[in-house]
Formats: C-alpha cells, sequence, structure tokens
C-alpha cells in the first residue's frame, strides 16, 4: 500500500504487528497479546490523525492511488453492467467510462471519470481527464437516460478536463457547456458522488445533479490548489495554502450548501476498507433515489436548476 507522508507513523506500527504475526509465541512475550495491544494503538493513532487532517492533507488522500475509484464502484454496486462507448461524432474517450445496468435492482445510468490503477491503465483512461468526445458521450448517455426514464447515477474524480490543443481544437469549452446544459435538462433523478478528486469545469460537467453526494476525504473546487498556487503566488509551493484558502473539503461544501450530503469513509479512508466504502455509498445513493421517487420529471428539473441559480445569488446557507 502506498504510504502517505503524514501516515508513516501508523505504517510504522502496522510493520510491527506483521512482523510479529510471522513469529511463533515464545518466552515471556505472548505475540497475540502484542498484536492486539498494537492494533488498539493503530486505531487510536489512525483515529486521532484523520479527524485533524488539513484540507492538503485530505487532498492527498482524495488522490491516493490505491483509492477506489469508478469502475471498482461500477463493479461493487451495479449488477448487469453494459457499457456504451462513443460520442457519434469523433470517437471514445476512456476518460469517461458509462453504461446501462442496475442498481439495487433498478436500472440507472451510470457515468464516471476513470483514473486507472497502474501506468497501463492510467495512461488507457488518461489519468481521468476527458477530452471534448468524453464530454460528449456523457451528453449522449444521458439524453438516453432522459429518453427511456432511467436515473443517472455519476461518480467523479479527475483533476480536471484533459488541457491538451487537440482538446482544445476540438472544442473543450463548448463540450463542457453542452454537458452541464444536459445535466440541468434531463427530467430524471439524479444523483452524483464525488468519490475522489471534483475538478474545476471536468467535474461539474458530470456533477449538476439534483442531489450532491461527496465521500468522507474527497474534495472539490474550481481549481486544484497547484493551479491556484501557480496563478496566485506563481510557485507550486504554495499548494497548502491554496488547498487552505479553496474551501475544498467535504465537510466545508456541505456547509457551505454545495454538497447535501457526506459519505462516511472507514476508518484511514477509503483505500483500507473498499468492502464498507461500498456499502456506505450504495445506502447514500439508495436514499438519494428514495427522495426523488414519484417526482415529476418537470419539478425534478425545476429543483435541480434552482439549486444551482441559487449558488450564484448567495442563497445558501
Amino acid at each position: 500500500m502506498h504510504i502517505l507522508e503524514f501516515e508513516k507513523p501508523i505504517a510504522e506500527l502496522e510493520g510491527k504487528i506483521e512482523e510479529l504475526r510471522h513469529l511463533t509465541d515464545g518466552g515471556d512475550v505472548n505475540i497475540a497479546d502484542e498484536v492486539a495491544r498494537l492494533q488498539t494503538k493503530v486505531d487510536k493513532l489512525l483515529r486521532s490523525t484523520f479527524a485533524k487532517l488539513s484540507p492538503w492533507q485530505k487532498t492527498q488522500v482524495a488522490r491516493h492511488p490505491d483509492r477506489p475509484h469508478a469502475l471498482d464502484y461500477i463493479r461493487g454496486l451495479i449488477t448487469d453492467f453494459t457499457p456504451l462507448s462513443g460520442d457519434r461524432c469523433f470517437g471514445e474517450d476512456n476518460a469517461i467510462v458509462g453504461g446501462l445496468g442496475r442498481f439495487r435492482g433498478q436500472s440507472v445510468m451510470v457515468l464516471g471519470n476513470e483514473k486507472g490503477h497502474d501506468t497501463e491503465t492510467r495512461l488507457k483512461h488518461n489519468f481521468g481527464m476527458a477530452k471534448p468526445e468524453g464530454y460528449r458521450k456523457a451528453r449522449r448517455l444521458m439524453e438516453m437516460a432522459d429518453h427511456f426514464q432511467i436515473p443517472v447515477l455519476t461518480l467523479v474524480d479527475t483533476a480536471g478536463a484533459y488541457p491538451g490543443v487537440d482538446a482544445e481544437a476540438r472544442g473543450q469549452a463548448e463540450a463542457i457547456a453542452r454537458s452541464i446544459e444536459t445535466c440541468l435538462d434531463v427530467r430524471v433523478p439524479f444523483v452524483t458522488a464525488i468519490i475522489g478528486e471534483g475538478g474545476s469545469g471536468g467535474a461539474i460537467a458530470l456533477a449538476s445533479a439534483n442531489t450532491v453526494l461527496m465521500l468522507e476525504h474527497a474534495i472539490y473546487s474550481v481549481i486544484s490548489p497547484e493551479g491556484c498556487a501557480s496563478i496566485l503566488w506563481r510557485s507550486g509551493e504554495n499548494a497548502k495554502d491554496a488547498a487552505e484558502a479553496l474551501r475544498l473539503t467535504a465537510q466545508d461544501l456541505h456547509k457551505l450548501g454545495i454538497c447535501d450530503a457526506i459519505v462516511d469513509e472507514p476508518l484511514g479512508g477509503a483505500h483500507r476498507n473498499r468492502d464498507q466504502v461500498m456499502q456506505s455509498l450504495s445506502a447514500a445513493l439508495d436514499g438519494a433515489l428514495r427522495d426523488m421517487a414519484g417526482i415529476e420529471g418537470g419539478v425534478l428539473r425545476a429543483r435541480r436548476r434552482e439549486k444551482f441559480l441559487a449558488m450564484g445569488r448567495g442563497g445558501l446557507a
């Protein structure tokens, strides 16, 4: 497992536990008792460490390479998943995955940013940074869901839209704007979960939903801390200061009314217990969909639009 800087004291204790588990009882030391004592110490240190994470440390957890990504959640939460590809205009973009499936027996259209877990898959999925064809594919699938009256679930985890020259040449800004427009236009229940990093317009293009959920250690911001630091301080070394100023944590955004609910993560982050975070997110998604059950499509659309207009007017708590 990849160890973050602030996790090193925890990792040292866990290393000692692993060493002890490979020993046999002997002498004056009871191995089982010592392991139990150290495990209690690890749990206490995890709890105290993760209870007071700074925004920059939260950013590191949100980007943790072992953290579950969109395809992991799709495999864990969606049955009978059928991937759908292409924007019917230019081509396929693997940075955004999507398709039809069943969530707790209900048909859904699910979309998500996929970052990949190793060098091969990260390159394949372009580190979760979509090009215009990715957002046009998202728009196509959301319109399909609207046509067949199927709820939309999106799993957001991206540093932002791909900033390359080829993406700009194919209309990146227009594609993002059209995707946001479609988010605000569909007449079906729409739930978003920020599962890791929600960066800039690349995230908003999939996250303009009726209900926006955030995992406990996820982040969501108009720009990355590094990007903000390079603009304001002309140096990426001030990323920690930028993270503080951006108020990008789930806790800050819940207070501001940008996200509607925070989904608890396992002690130490989602990467430490995937089954537990799957169960927590499943319950949160199910609750959000149940809250919208039976509401007429026009009302859903009007409420969604009003939600985001209120943010612009400063009408949130």
